[in-house]
């Protein structure tokens, strides 16, 4: 079998071919302008950035994509959906300004954004999971399913329970609605912390199976036998108080984001870039952000987004280890520990020796398994 193929370029530059006309250059290359966008809906799937956290992609990198797709003649939006976790991407409104404050506008990418499911974070289509193991319907954003074909841009990092956040995860977790967030993430139900319990109602109106009551206090009370785990009550309560169990194992937590990726491309044109840049050790769900661990490396793409977040893991190793950074003083702790000098991580797995209680490999090997893509690729180097 034909290995993927994912092209790669560095962040060398000189007068005429700055860091976007590299990426055009890139996108070209790998076949981007192969894909017949003319009449069509392209959803850029990409991460908007949590307010506070500096580390997400510029929007002058989406720029070049939207600018390339409407030279073809299509119609294109940047999308995301809506976070479990209480912040200020919680729903479309706080979501679309926490965008606006971060750059990403009309007027700076050259088109439209829409939360991809919806106000409140429910509106999602049940889409099946071809080979799907631990999924048999994955919860996707409406307007991400909507479109007719879906182009990743995605910022490669460290992530604290998958180990690094590549496409599957931009793709996987990031097109998950608030209850696909739930499904993925956790193996048991939501339930309410009566301290910041306002007594407003809001969960009991949006519950769609009856499950909560008022109890004795006057708080909200999810009855656990009657609860499906849809997590709506999240999205609809605007104080907190609906709390998320976050049980689910990494190692499964890394194969579900696989199935929901599948869920994402499967029946329609796709394409994938990656850029590791601001290499943080943790996710860009954060309010805040670290500085790098490893030097900026380059951009990837490829139609195959397994090929693509395993060219990436295989980049980073071996790249130094920037001077005090979490990994550099996670390096320094053990290695005195061991009665050994600071003598850097060598070949080894950056994002595992940072997060180790994480596994990666389980969700490439099982995006491989069921036919997402393949970890066997060529590496194609252009200027």
């Amino acid at each position: 079998m034909e290995k993927s193929k994912v092209y790669f370029t560095n962040l060398r530059t000189k007068f005429g071919n700055n860091l976007l006309v590299k990426l055009r250059n890139l996108a070209t290359a790998a076949g981007m302008k192969d894909i017949d966008f003319a009449g069509r809906y392209t959803a850029i799937k990409l991460h908007l950035g949590e307010p506070g956290n500096l580390g997400y992609l510029r929007p002058n990198y989406t720029k070049v994509l939207v600018d390339m797709i409407k030279e073809q003649g299509g119609w294109v939006f940047l999308t995301d959906c809506n976070t479990l976790y209480t912040g200020r991407r919680k729903n479309a409104v706080d979501h679309l300004e926490a965008a606006f404050e971060n750059g990403f506008s009309p007027f700076s990418t050259g088109c439209p954004i829409i939360i991809g499911d919806g106000l409140k974070g429910n509106d999602d289509v049940e889409v099946p999971v071809k080979n799907g193991e631990l999924v048999q319907k994955a919860k996707i954003g409406r307007a991400l399913m909507d479109a007719d074909i879906v182009i990743s841009l995605t910022h490669f990092k460290g992530h604290e329970s998958t180990g690094f956040g590549g496409t599957l995860k931009n793709l996987g977790m990031g097109g998950g609605s608030i209850p696909g967030k739930m499904d993925m993430h956790c193996e048991g139900k939501p339930k309410i912390k009566t301290a910041k319990c306002r007594s407003c109602r809001a969960c009991i109106m949006d519950c769609g199976q009856d499950a909560i009551t008022m109890d004795q206090d006057n708080k909200a009370f999810i009855h656990q036998d009657i609860c499906v785990g849809c997590g709506r009550c999240i999205s609809a309560c605007p104080f907190g108080a609906v709390q998320v169990p976050w049980d689910e194992s990494n190692s499964v937590l890394s194969k579900k984001i696989a199935e929901y990726a599948q869920a994402v491309v499967q029946d329609r044109p796709c394409f994938h870039i990656s850029l590791m840049v601001d290499i943080s050790p943790a996710c860009d769900c954060m309010s805040h952000n670290d500085m790098p661990i490893i030097p900026d490396v380059g951009f990837f793409a490829s139609f195959d987004p397994v090929a693509l977040d395993k060219a990436c893991v295989d980049k980073a190793k071996g790249q130094p280890v920037i001077p005090g950074s979490a990994l550099d003083r996670k390096l320094a702790k053990e290695e005195t520990a061991g009665g050994k000098g600071h003598k850097g991580i060598g070949d080894q797995d950056v994002f595992t020796f940072c997060h180790p209680d994480t596994d990666w490999l389980s969700g490439l090997e099982h995006g491989e398994k069921i036919g997402l893509g393949s970890m066997d690729y060529e590496l194609i180097e252009i200027d």
